[in-house]
């Protein structure tokens, strides 16, 4: 349309030196009007081009910003997630360590059970050991001090019984058995 008007004007610029109206050409002596119809045909042209190029840049940013809060929702949600993945495993840490110290306890009283029990049991081994060293060694005392007296006996009876005195003495043995010689 504006087109159409300006083939017309500029064809009627010839009868604008007859004293009507047209286009003057000359572009130092026209440089605002032609610079106003190039921006007028820029403005008329140019506004839905351009009106276009920042409608899809808006509706680009608006879904950039759509799916930075649905990255922003997403990670929002993992990280409540983890959050309370972290407090499962923090109440789960806390229970293991409260069964092992259970268990440690238990185990520590067991041992000191069994620790006693052994101690009692060695000390009654190191009792009868003892009784039965002290036996031994009472025994081997007494075959001692016996073998001993026995010697010395054997010792003495021999310097002192002479063949009457053992005459004598086996006299008195028969007599004593009860039979008279």
């Amino acid at each position: 349309m504006i087109l159409g008007t300006f083939w017309l004007l500029a064809s009627h610029a010839e009868g604008a030196a007859e004293g009507g109206f047209g286009l003057n050409l000359d572009f130092f002596e026209t440089n605002i009007v032609n610079l106003a119809i190039v921006i007028g045909v820029l403005f008329y042209f140019g506004r839905k081009v351009l009106g276009n190029i920042l409608t899809e840049r808006r509706a680009k940013i608006e879904a950039a910003i759509k799916e930075a809060e649905k990255r922003q929702k997403d990670a929002a949600a993992k990280l409540s997630d983890q959050q309370q993945k972290l407090a499962q495993a923090q109440a789960e840490a806390e229970n293991i360590k409260a069964q092992a110290q259970e268990r440690a306890t238990v185990e520590r009283q067991q041992i000191a059970a069994q620790a006693q029990k052994d101690l009692e049991r060695l000390r009654a081994e190191a009792g009868q050991d003892l009784n039965a060293a002290k036996e031994r060694a009472m025994a081997e005392l007494r075959q001692r001090v016996a073998t001993m007296a026995l010697e010395r006996v054997e010792s003495q009876l021999k310097s002192q019984l002479d063949e009457g005195k053992q005459q004598q003495l086996i006299d008195n043995s028969i007599a004593m058995l009860g039979g008279n010689r």
